[in-house]
């Protein structure tokens, strides 16, 4: 079988395994720490929940290359979707924290390991040239469970009980056959890559040298998704209408996932440089509208303040997707074939942090002025990061 159909084959599996993963991660996501208030936790407590998942899943990030290079794709794939999808199994059983918490440390390794796993997998399956295409199809796997389950969880955990919904967390454990299909593929094409990249101009590059072009995307990625993780986590507060939240959060989804799925069609076609820029400036533009909406009395009450309110979370879902597939476009670029492993991680470490420094850094804003003050600041931050989109190198390849 040559290379380019065994790579075919191994996409279709990657992109099972990976909505089946993220299929358990977001319908526990808002889920689990409502478990821990029936418990009687108090809404502090209950934000350890996900605040144990997401440190864990930084800091096994990290160790993922390492593990991959020792163990192998098959081990490294399967221990990731038993760990998120498992505890998932226990969790009805104690509505206690101590024991959730348990629960979220051993679903952050496996959400660690898929994270970096399923990024580093397609860098291995895919022509650079049509790499933007490819992590679309991948960020849709990713984003639509958490377009459609991450807000439905909490209506359906109120509706039918929390047991059925705790349970669906243990969907990452389906997509183990396809994470087997995906190895396999992957250990038969590693003789091709070797010799590939042994042919290739690239030079063995030191951890500094790896590094360096790293930080324009990485620190990119983590702006946005400071904004974006800022509204994901503050929008019920921000906004007292519950039906103007949803609308919000569900137009930031939807337009995020077609964002991030289509624009990389766009990045192999042109190069990813060109459009980061535009992205940034309109992003920016959707969080002061945001900012704006939410300001003063009556917050996004009146009709002028709604329609800002939904253009600016629009604006916001267009940079949150599409940065997301540009950013890692170039970081993959940028790290060449021997570290693509490592680009992998420092990447998904970016996303993670900028997601946790958007629900720290703007609560605390807020707390000391408003969530409208915290929002102004985030969108001047982009003045910041402006300068990183030049900073960046074409990802264009020559065809033919």
């Amino acid at each position: 079988m040559s290379a380019p159909i065994r790579q075919l084959h191994g996409v279709r599996p990657l992109l099972a395994m990976t909505f089946a993963g993220f299929s358990g991660y977001a319908v526990l996501l808002p889920v689990a720490p409502l478990w821990t208030v029936e418990g009687g936790a108090d809404p502090g407590q209950a934000g350890l929940v996900n605040g144990i998942l997401l440190l864990v899943t930084v800091l096994t990030q990290v160790m993922v290359p390492t593990a991959l290079r020792v163990l192998g794709w098959g081990p490294v794939l399967v221990a990731g979707l038993v760990m998120l999808g498992a505890p998932a199994v226990l969790l009805p059983l104690s509505d206690g924290l101590g024991p959730v918490l348990a629960c979220s440390a051993a679903r952050g390794v496996g959400f660690g390991i898929l994270t970096v796993t399923g990024v580093s997998a397609v860098a291995a399956l895919v022509d650079p040239r049509r790499r933007g295409e490819a992590i679309g199809a991948y960020g849709l796997a990713v984003a639509v469970p958490n377009v459609v389950l991450l807000p439905l969880g909490p209506w359906l955990a109120r509706e039918v009980g929390f047991t059925p919904v705790l349970l669906l967390g243990a969907l990452p454990l389906l997509g183990v056959p396809a994470a087997l299909a995906v190895a396999a593929v992957l250990h038969q094409d590693t003789a091709d890559r070797v010799a590939d990249a042994a042919t290739s101009d690239e030079s063995p590059a030191t951890s500094a040298s790896v590094l360096v072009p790293l930080l324009p995307p990485v620190l990119l990625l983590l702006w946005v998704t400071l904004a974006g993780g800022a509204m994901l986590t503050f929008a019920p507060q921000m906004v007292s209408d519950p039906v103007l939240v949803t609308a919000g959060l569900f137009t930031m989804g939807l337009v995020g996932a077609l964002a991030r799925w289509r624009i990389g069609v766009l990045a192999d076609r042109f190069g990813a440089r060109g459009f980061l820029a535009p992205i940034v400036v309109a992003t920016a533009c959707g969080v002061a509208l945001v900012a704006w909406s939410i300001g003063g009395p009556g917050a996004a009450s009146s009709a002028g303040r709604t329609t800002a309110f939904l253009a600016g979370v629009l604006l916001l879902g267009l940079g949150y997707g599409a940065l997301q597939n540009l950013t890692l476009v170039v970081a993959l670029a940028a790290a060449g074939r021997r570290h693509q492993h490592q680009a992998s991680a420092i990447w998904n470490v970016g996303f993670d942090l900028g997601t946790a420094i958007g629900s720290v850094a703007v609560g605390a804003l807020a707390v000391q002025a408003s969530f409208s003050s915290a929002m102004w600041v985030t969108a001047g931050l982009a003045v910041l990061v402006l300068p990183l989109a030049a900073a960046v190198r074409d990802t264009r390849h020559p065809h033919g």
